[in-house]
């Protein structure tokens, strides 16, 4: 086996999509039509897939799953995501790995893996 990619169910793809691309920075890889769309980090691919996701708890350490963000400089990738409208709403394990949530909910944290 290998890894394929990951799919992350949204209750609104338009919305869903502006966050991941505007915000996050992913590229657009391809756009299926009827809200599929493709998505890439560095090497890890996402679909944007329609759905019902459920209700997301309200602390990071609640959810059933959480997408990690790596980056070489903590503070200045918080700081251009913060110019972009993002919120990060805590921390989990240190004050150096941050958390926040995409618009359906799903949880990310964001570290510097080498910043322990």
């Amino acid at each position: 086996m290998r890894f394929g990619h990951l799919e992350i169910f949204t209750a609104d793809p338009a919305r869903a999509a502006r966050f991941y691309r505007e915000v996050l920075g992913f590229e657009v890889v391809a756009d299926q039509g009827d809200g599929l769309l493709w998505l890439a980090c560095g090497q890890v691919e996402f679909l944007l897939r329609p759905g019902s996701p459920p209700e997301a708890p309200e602390r990071y350490e609640d959810a059933a799953a959480g997408i990690v963000l790596y980056t070489e400089d903590l503070d200045a990738a918080a700081d251009r995501l913060r110019e972009r409208g993002l919120a990060f709403e805590g921390t989990i394990d240190s004050d150096r790995c941050l958390t926040f949530r995409d618009p359906d909910g799903n949880w990310f944290q964001l570290v510097n893996p080498e910043g322990f």
